[in-house]
């Protein structure tokens, strides 16, 4: 049989959280991390993501924000810019990520609300998941920017 699975961009957020923290210099100036709580559980399915789009994932290590601020977290993904998205573990076992969305920094290489790094975490979680039950997966980019796996397997 085969058996057809569409990742889209869009995954739920489901709470925001907002930490405020004061430029020290320019008291003006006002920059916060932000929190979004997420489905990511599977750490290697976001290294891959991370890789693929030619990030590093780093384990306990410090995100960087606005003005030198900075947040620690579990995992860090380091951007190429100047922030990075920290991930904490929450009590349901799934991870938060944090970052400073300032002058759109964040969302240049990850896309808005994180968008192509969930994406491609979601093909690739779904492709690791996939092989295990001995299917094989064949990857299709839409014009409209999903992602379309085809999983195929012997009935």
């Amino acid at each position: 049989t085969q058996q057809q699975l569409a990742t889209q961009s869009q995954l739920a957020a489901t709470s925001i959280s907002q930490f405020s923290t004061l430029n020290q210099k320019e008291q003006q100036q006002m920059s916060h991390f932000t929190e979004i709580k997420t489905q990511i559980k599977d750490i290697e399915a976001l290294r891959l993501a991370c890789q693929e789009m030619g990030l590093t994932l780093l384990q306990n290590a410090e995100a960087r924000g606005y003005y030198e601020n900075k947040t620690q977290g579990d995992y860090v993904v380091q951007l190429k810019g100047p922030y990075d998205i920290a991930l904490n573990k929450q009590a349901d076992g799934t991870f938060g990520l944090t970052a400073d969305f300032w002058n759109g920094h964040v969302e240049k290489e990850v896309g808005q609300g994180y968008g192509k790094l969930l994406q491609l975490y979601g093909v690739h979680k779904a492709t690791i998941e996939a092989r295990k039950k001995g299917l094989s997966v064949l990857r299709r980019q839409q014009q409209n920017g999903s992602i379309k796996l085809v999983l195929m397997g012997v009935s």
